[in-house]
């Protein structure tokens, strides 16, 4: 079966509830109170319009998550601050990142950013067990040093996009096109039957990390843009980093996407797994559904 998101792009009045019966997945016991979720949008690069705060009110993006976690059991709290890396970050089950550009720098919305030892911090509190989430341009945060357009080793990438799994080379126009279902069994998934045609801002990625557990393939065929000229590729994954659970979509620049019930779906169940609320098997599959994913267009 095959979903067409654009047939139901505005329906955000009924998203919140239709998202929350597709999430399940073998629940972890022994938790009695909701994941703390802490959803941080600063730009340092370029600010995108899901994420603007106008006249001191929460962008699109932050509005639609912290409702969408009251259907899941999660307590969202939007800050641009990164200052609150340097604080009790213990208090978080999860960071989900919409971000974009060097977070230790001021950058473009001149919000108060990551200190060194703030990023550091995070990193190792994921490595030791906590969640990360990252949508769209969490992928284009803390770039690897080298040329853009070339895939960097191991070793020469930022330990951010080492953690996150995949890196951010560019994008084309905005154009409709499909994400094939690689593991409906992952929770949030199963909303999505065996694939989906969606119009976004799709992202070419690079930097794959050799364990993604790849959910959702970017079927590049018939796709405009010199950058989409390349085999097909990873779009959404699930890994483990030491203990951590890491989760990342490319989806989420345009602001129906937010409100569309499969996104919702997928985003919340990829939260709640990052969080430990449920349980999946994302033994690496990319060698097998993604062969050539590192060729570049």
């Amino acid at each position: 079966m095959r979903n067409d998101i654009n047939r139901r792009d505005l329906l955000a009045a009924g998203a919140f509830g239709a998202a929350a019966a597709w999430c399940s997945g073998p629940v972890i016991a022994n938790r009695t109170k909701n994941a703390k979720v802490l959803f941080f949008t600063k730009s340092s690069g370029f600010e995108h319009d899901q994420v603007r705060r106008k006249n001191g009110a929460l962008g699109h993006a932050e509005r639609v998550l912290i409702e969408l976690g009251k259907q899941h059991g999660l307590d969202v709290e939007a800050s641009k601050d990164g200052r609150i890396f340097d604080s009790d970050i213990d208090r978080f089950d999860a960071f989900v990142f919409y971000t974009t550009g060097d977070l230790t720098k001021p950058g473009t919305d001149k919000q108060p950013p990551m200190s060194k030892k703030g990023k550091a911090a995070m990193l190792d509190a994921i490595h030791g067990g906590k969640g990360f989430v990252g949508t769209h341009c969490a992928s284009d945060s803390f770039h690897s040093p080298g040329p853009r357009n070339q895939n960097q080793g191991l070793k020469q990438r930022d330990p951010y996009i080492a953690m996150l799994g995949g890196e951010f080379v560019t994008h084309g126009r905005q154009q409709k096109t499909r994400m094939e279902v690689i593991d409906a069994r992952f929770p949030g998934m199963a909303k999505a039957g065996d694939g989906f045609s969606m119009h976004e801002e799709w992202y070419a990625l690079k930097n794959f990390a050799p364990d993604l557990h790849v959910l959702l393939v970017n079927q590049t065929k018939g796709m405009t843009g010199k950058m989409y000229d390349r085999p097909p590729y990873p779009a959404t994954w699930a890994r483990r980093h030491g203990k951590g659970r890491v989760f990342y979509t490319s989806m989420g620049h345009r602001g129906d996407v937010w409100t569309n019930p499969t996104f919702q779906s997928i985003f919340a169940g990829g939260i709640r797994w990052a969080c430990g609320l449920v349980d999946a098997d994302v033994t690496p599959n990319i060698e097998e559904v993604c062969p050539h994913a590192d060729q570049l267009g």
